[in-house]
C-alpha cells in the first residue's frame, strides 16, 4: 500500500487515472463513491493508494457544490492573503440542530451518525442555553435540504421519541475548523488551481508548486503543518533534480529546518537527510516489486542504490548484496541504514560511477561465479534505477565477460529503468535499450509502467537476460599460434584487454566500435623506437596502433 497526499475536497470531486501495471486492478475509487452515497462529502487528508492508482482533482468545482463551498468558505476577506492570520478566517454560518434530552445524545449520535454534521474540530453537540437537561445535535445542512428532516430520520427519531423538530442555530466556524483546501481556495486568486499535491517523507512535507503559487507558499506551507499532524517542515522544490547525485535544491516555506528524518518503506526502517540524498516515497511500490522476485541466495547488483531501498529489503531475503552509488552522501547514509537494519554483513558497498562499478566488482564478481554455477544455482539481477541516464549506462554489458557463454539460465538478469515522453514508451524503451546493447530485444524482454511522472512523462523500468552473444568475448581460436608466430619472429607479445570503449579501425577495417576485446600486441625495436602492432585473427593483417608505450 502507498499514501498519497492530496489536498481534497469529496469524494464526489475524484477522478481515476488508471495504468497497465501489473498492479491489481481492484476499483479503489468505486469504495469511496459508496462511501458518498451516504455521507455525502468525505474528510479527506490523505487518500491510501492501492498500487498503481492515483487520485486528482479537477480544476473546476461543479455547480452543485457550489453551494457547499459557499457555506463553508471562510471570510472572504482573506482572498490574496500571502502571510497567515488564523483569526481573519473567523465566519458564522446558520445551521439545522436537534434538541435531544442529554440521556439519549449518544444513542441519537450512532443512529444519524451521517447526518451529523462533520467539520475539523467542532463539537457535534452544543448546550442549550434555554434548557440544561437537553442538547443541541448539530445537523449537517447538505443533508437537511430547506431544514427538514427525510423520512429516514424521521423514523429513527420517531423510535428514540425524540421532536423531530429542525431548529436553526447559529454556528461560528474558525481557522481551525476549516479544511486546507478550503483555505487555500479562499486564499489564492479566483479561477486558478489551487490542488497540489505532496509527497510525505518523514516529517517533512515535499511540494513541487506551480508559478502562479509561489507567491502563497510561506501561507500554504504553514497551513498544511496546521492540518497535518506530525508533519513539522515543508520545502518546495526549486529546480530539477540534478542527474549527477539525485538530488535538488529546496526552499523550507514553514516550520523547523531539520532536514534529517526518519521513513518506514515496506516495514523496514531508513534515516536521511532529505536535501542530499535522493528519496522517493511513490516508488514504495516498485521496490517491493522488484524484491518480490528475488530469491534466497539470489545475487543483486544495485549500480544506483541510493540509501539502499532495494539493496537493504533483498538482505533481509538473505541474498548477496553489491550496493553501489557515486553520490559520497548516499553511500554514507547506505552504510549507516545496513547497521541500523542489521545487514551491514550481507552487502558489500561501493561509492563509484555506475560504469565503473559494472566494469569492475561486478565484472569480476560474474566472472568468478557464473562458470561455477551447478543444478542449484543462484540468479543474478541488476538493478540500474538512475531513470534520467540508466539506458545509456548498457553498453557496458556488451562483452564485459571473457570466455565460453554460461547456461542461458544463469544469464544475469537487468531491470533498468527510464523515462519516457513518447506516445509508446514501452516501445520508445525497448528501442532504446536495444540501440545501446546492439541487439534486438524483441521476445526477449518486458516493460512495466512504474508511474507517472509528469503530463506526457511516464517511468518505465525494462528488464531482461543479457543475451550471451552480447555479454561474452569468445576467445580467439588462433591466439596461440599467433603467440608462437611472434615468439619466432623474436617479438614480444602479449595479450591486451581493452577495459574501455574505443573506435579501433584498421586499413582493412575489421574491427570497428569495440569494447573488452583481447587482441595481440606485439613490439619490435624499429628504428631506435618501439613499434605496436595489431595481429588479425581473421586474416592476418597487421596495422600500426600506436608508436609509443601503452595503447590505452
Amino acid at each position: 500500500m502507498r499514501t498519497l497526499w492530496r489536498f481534497g475536497y469529496s469524494a464526489r470531486l475524484l477522478k481515476t487515472n488508471h495504468f497497465r501495471t501489473a498492479a491489481s486492478n481492484t476499483s479503489f475509487p468505486a469504495v469511496w463513491m459508496l462511501l458518498a452515497q451516504y455521507s455525502g462529502t468525505i474528510p479527506v487528508r490523505f487518500v491510501v493508494v492501492k498500487k498503481n492508482s492515483f487520485f486528482t482533482m479537477p480544476e473546476t468545482v461543479p455547480e452543485t457544490d457550489k453551494a457547499n463551498l459557499e457555506l463553508y468558505s471562510p471570510h472572504p476577506g482573506v482572498r490574496g492573503m500571502t502571510l497567515l492570520n488564523r483569526a481573519a478566517f473567523k465566519r458564522t454560518v446558520v445551521v439545522p440542530v436537534l434538541k435531544v434530552k442529554k440521556e439519549i445524545v449518544n444513542t441519537l449520535l450512532k443512529s444519524l451518525k451521517h447526518t451529523v454534521l462533520q467539520r475539523p474540530g467542532l463539537k457535534r453537540v452544543v448546550e442549550d442555553t434555554e434548557d440544561e437537561d437537553s442538547r443541541l445535535v448539530i445537523l449537517d445542512p447538505h443533508k437537511i435540504p430547506e431544514f427538514s428532516l427525510g423520512e429516514a430520520e424521521q423514523e429513527v427519531l420517531k423510535q428514540l421519541n425524540v421532536c423531530p423538530e429542525v431548529s436553526k442555530y447559529n454556528l461560528e466556524l474558525t481557522y481551525e475548523n476549516f479544511k486546507s483546501e478550503e483555505i487555500l481556495r479562499a486564499v489564492l486568486p479566483e479561477g486558478q488551481e489551487v490542488t497540489s499535491g505532496f509527497s510525505r517523507v518523514g516529517h517533512i512535507a515535499h511540494l513541487n508548486l506551480r508559478d502562479h503559487q509561489l507567491p502563497y507558499r510561506y501561507l500554504i506551507g504553514q497551513v498544511l503543518i496546521d492540518k497535518n499532524p506530525g508533519i513539522t517542515c515543508v520545502v518546495n522544490k526549486t529546480n530539477i533534480i540534478d542527474s549527477t547525485y539525485r538530488n535538488f535544491q529546496m526552499e523550507v516555506l514553514a516550520g523547523e529546518s531539520n532536514l534529517v528524518t526518519k521513513v518506514k518503506e515496506n516495514n523496514i526502517a531508513y534515516e536521511l537527510d532529505f536535501s542530499k540524498v535522493y528519496w522517493n516515497p511513490r516508488l514504495s511500490t516498485e521496490h517491493g516489486r522488484i524484491v518480490e522476485l528475488l530469491k534466497p541466495g539470489d545475487v543483486l547488483f544495485d549500480v544506483f542504490a541510493g540509501i539502499g531501498p532495494f539493496a537493504i529489503p533483498a538482505a533481509k531475503k538473505k541474498c548477496r548484496v553489491f550496493a553501489n552509488d557515486l553520490n559520497p552522501e548516499s553511500y554514507s547514509w547506505l552504510l549507516h541504514n545496513c547497521k541500523l537494519n542489521k545487514v551491514d554483513n550481507k552487502i558489500k558497498a561501493f561509492n563509484m560511477d555506475g560504469r565503473d562499478f559494472l566494469l569492475g566488482p561486478v565484472r569480476e564478481e560474474l566472472s568468478r561465479e557464473l562458470p561455477l554455477l551447478k543444478e542449484q544455482k543462484p540468479s543474478f539481477h541488476i538493478v540500474m534505477n538512475l531513470p534520467a541516464l540508466a539506458i545509456e549506462f548498457l553498453d557496458v554489458f556488451r562483452h564485459l565477460l571473457v570466455g565460453e557463454p554460461c547456461s542461458t539460465a544463469g544469464l544475469p538478469t537487468v531491470h533498468c529503468y527510464g523515462f519516457s515522453k513518447h506516445d509508446d514508451p514501452a516501445k520508445d524503451i525497448q528501442e532504446r535499450a536495444e540501440a545501446s546493447l546492439g541487439t534486438s530485444l524483441a521476445g526477449r524482454c518486458s516493460t512495466y509502467l512504474v508511474r507517472n511522472v509528469a503530463p506526457n512523462k511516464e517511468m518505465l523500468c525494462i528488464s531482461f537476460q543479457i543475451p550471451a552473444d552480447v555479454l561474452y568475448k569468445r576467445p580467439c581460436p588462433d591466439e596461440g599460434k599467433e603467440q608462437a608466430s611472434c615468439a619466432a619472429l623474436g617479438f614480444q607479445a602479449a595479450p591486451f584487454a581493452v577495459s574501455c570503449w574505443c573506435h579501433l579501425v584498421s586499413p582493412v577495417g575489421h574491427f570497428s566500435c569495440v569494447t573488452a576485446i583481447l587482441y595481440l600486441v606485439v613490439s619490435a625495436e624499429v628504428g631506435g623506437r618501439t613499434e605496436c602492432l595489431h595481429v588479425c585473427s581473421s586474416c592476418r593483417a597487421s596495422c600500426a596502433l600506436s608508436n609509443s608505450g601503452p595503447l590505452l
